[in-house]
């Protein structure tokens, strides 16, 4: 039975398969849920304004920064309610995508 000796297992849907698993599936990053208390840069841009500070509560849906990405000013809003534990960045900065600009406690 060489055949089923490098099968893996798939998980879809809660339905698992017995099937072969390629070297680029294997070796991925595993999914990982967005932690909600950061506030990620989506696009690489400039820190136009901070429109909180340290401390501060918030609630969904404030407003937070305005980053400057591909000649558009773009509101960044707080997905949940909390407190703004630190501010990394300061107005001026170029962020890559993926930056923290924002933790929330």
């Amino acid at each position: 039975m060489k055949q089923y000796e490098n099968l893996g297992i798939l998980n879809v849907g809660a339905t698992l398969y017995h099937t072969r698993l390629s070297r680029k599936y294997k070796a991925r990053k595993p999914y990982r849920t967005a932690d909600p208390r950061l506030i990620l840069s989506y696009i690489p841009g400039t820190v136009l304004d901070i429109l909180v500070v340290p401390g501060q509560k918030v609630s969904t849906g404030d407003e937070l920064m305005i980053l400057d990405a591909m000649k558009m000013q773009n509101k960044l809003k707080s997905k949940t309610d909390g407190r703004i534990k630190n501010i990394p960045v300061k107005k001026g900065d170029r962020v890559a995508k993926g930056t923290v600009l924002i933790e929330l406690e």
